[in-house]
């Protein structure tokens, strides 16, 4: 199985600038690499700059990661409170407002 080949921001720039010299086809041979790849940095570079010829994602910490995940759990069950609080209002409502009817007609 082939490993996955990583290349540097500067790595990637040099190839671009190669491949304005000497062409897409003969780059993409020397380096190995395909054609369609060349095209994407180079897209990539023409909108952003070099800043667009870095990785893709960046690493979540996996500290910030749990704290977010107790953050949703947390959010979730304050929901289910404030649902159980309007809940309980809505029964005492009504209960107060059966109560009223009925010591009226008493």
């Amino acid at each position: 199985m082939k490993t996955r080949r990583k290349f540097t921001p500067e790595e990637k720039h040099s190839i671009l600038q190669e491949a304005e010299r000497e062409g897409i086809m003969e780059t993409s041979r020397k380096y190995n690499l395909a054609h369609s790849v060349i095209h994407y940095w180079k897209s990539k570079y023409l909108t952003n700059g070099k800043e667009g010829l870095k990785m893709g994602y960046k690493k979540v910490d996996p500290n910030i990661r749990s704290l977010e995940q107790e953050n949703e759990r947390l959010k979730k069950i304050i929901a289910k409170q404030a649902l159980e609080i309007e809940v309980k209002d809505e029964l005492i409502k009504k209960g107060e407002a059966h109560f009223q009817k009925g010591r009226r007609s008493l």
